[in-house]
């Protein structure tokens, strides 16, 4: 079941998604070539528990790090470790928060430096595909819709949607109903399942590879790459439905 948040409940997640942004904020402007992994996911610990906040993937399922740092050829779930950024890396950084019991989940993919044009493009692509999302959003859509509208973004800019993984509700707890892949199952109707309604707060979150959207594990059941090999790119936002329209959340 899909929860409806109150409007209270709402403004507590917005404060939690508010550090989260200004983590990735203060993120993009501070990382640097020569950091390491671990540094970054340092550096965002320090700055989430100074706005009073506690790093919600810290030990979240067995994580390790305090956000995800996921590479170059890394979607999602990247691990921080003692890689150091070179040059023309790009970087997903994916942050979460918790403060007064409530979660706060976003996240950017960052070029550190001057990156090339393929890799500019496929960044491009997954922020544009989240900020469409957001503008079609409207109370009375199927999430299956979203997942289509995602998946044709996606595909008409020449890349495609990263399988099995999915944005998903938040609130008290960092992930529940429903799950929203970037991709529409085959043979399944768009105008079947749960609908979207005012009240309900969830992460749409696409995950753009290049050529193939088959998920590799470089790390155990983290670090989710492409079959591909060939890197990719990630953007979140977290949104409430108010007045029949997504809000964004995650925004300083």
């Amino acid at each position: 079941m899909i929860q409806l948040k109150k409007p209270q409940e709402i403004e507590k997640l917005r404060k939690a998604n508010q550090i989260v942004a200004q983590t990735l904020d203060f993120l993009e402007e501070n990382i640097k070539v020569g950091m390491s992994l671990k540094q970054i996911s340092q550096m965002a610990e320090e700055f989430i528990l100074s706005k009073g906040a506690k790093p919600s993937f810290k030990g979240l399922y067995g994580f390790s790090g305090a956000i995800c740092t996921s590479l170059n050829q890394i979607c999602i779930h990247g691990t921080p470790n003692d890689t150091l950024l070179k040059e023309g890396d790009i970087l997903g950084v994916d942050v979460g928060t918790l403060l007064d019991g409530y979660y706060g989940d976003a996240a950017r993919t960052l070029p550190i430096g001057q990156i090339s044009s393929k890799d500019a493009e496929l960044i491009a692509c997954a922020k544009d595909a989240l900020y469409h999302a957001i503008d079609i959003i409207r109370e009375g859509m199927h999430f299956k819709e979203l997942s289509y509208a995602l998946q044709e973004f996606i595909l008409q800019r020449g890349f495609v949607p990263l399988r099995d993984y999915c944005g998903h509700g938040i609130g008290k707890t960092p992930h529940s109903e429903p799950e929203i892949p970037n991709y529409l199952r085959a043979g399944v109707n768009a105008k079947s399942g749960p609908k979207i309604k005012n009240g309900m707060v969830f992460c749409v979150e696409p995950m753009v590879c290049q050529k193939d959207g088959t998920p590799v594990h470089l790390n155990g059941k983290w670090d989710a790459a492409s079959k591909d090999g060939l890197n990719t790119a990630h953007y979140e936002h977290c949104l409430a439905i108010v007045g029949g329209r997504a809000e964004i959340l995650s925004q300083s």
